[in-house]
């Protein structure tokens, strides 16, 4: 049993040992943990039951599951990044008058973390765990538009058909020339976001913070203070959680 746990983390630790190489083929996995194929294709098959790695069906490579997100939003309250940001919200809430939200990225989605409501009445309602995919809304896009570029061409190839790929690029060449991304009706009709993406350790992307408003309190008198609060704000996370 030991043996068999010890294995599997090994294969676990290969899967995330490389952060430009998203997935991996049986073969890769074998040379790189010096198991035979049966071993490795027994323990992914026991894996992917518990959803801890999954497998592309197209390529039949193997990437990490989203069991381990689960696992992880549960030990969130101990991790610094959620900790340090909240106050941040808190106040951005307050001097903006909406609702503040924290993304993280997964696989294919963000997930959203942490969130601080409106003070008015009328806001925009977000779940924490939402699973948003990345290609959609301000947040998301913020962080794609950092990812280094062989990480980011496989996402996109991933996520986009071919027609759409060369539109998406420009956008997100625009947001790493602006700072921010804006998005207006792309998952909920009548609401506007405005994302600018949170660097960690070496450019690292950690994240993104939204501005996330109904569209007609944005107006474009209002739009270059709310872009300027969510910048500041991305950037005081970032040196807290030790941007270098």
């Amino acid at each position: 049993m030991v043996q068999s746990i010890d294995r599997a983390m090994e294969i676990i630790s290969v899967l995330v040992s490389d952060e430009t190489k998203s997935d991996w083929s049986i073969s890769e996995l074998s040379q790189a943990t010096n198991l035979p194929l049966s071993t490795i294709h027994r323990i992914l098959g026991s894996l992917i039951s518990h959803g801890l790695t999954s497998q592309d069906p197209v390529t039949k490579h193997y990437r990490i599951g989203y069991t381990w997100i689960t696992i992880g939003m549960r030990m969130l309250d101990k991790i610094d990044f959620r900790f340090v940001a909240r106050p941040v919200m808190e106040r951005l809430a307050r001097e903006v008058e909406e609702s503040i939200c924290l993304n993280i990225m997964g696989e294919r989605d963000a997930i959203l973390i942490e969130k601080v409501e409106s003070p008015l009445k009328l806001r925009v309602a977000e779940n924490l765990g939402d699973r948003i995919p990345l290609t959609v809304g301000a947040p998301n896009k913020a962080m794609l538009a950092f990812l280094p570029k062989v990480e980011l061409e496989r996402t996109i190839q991933q996520l986009l058909p071919q027609e759409q790929r060369d539109d998406f690029y420009r956008q997100l060449a625009d947001i790493r020339t602006n700072g921010y991304a804006i998005s207006s009706g792309e998952r909920t009709e009548g609401t506007t976001a405005i994302g600018v993406a949170i660097l960690g350790r070496h450019q690292k992307v950690m994240g993104a913070i939204s501005i996330n408003a109904v569209s007609f309190r944005i107006t474009e008198e209002r739009l270059p203070m709310l872009i300027e609060k969510v910048k500041e704000a991305a950037e005081e996370i970032s040196v807290l959680i030790g941007n270098t």
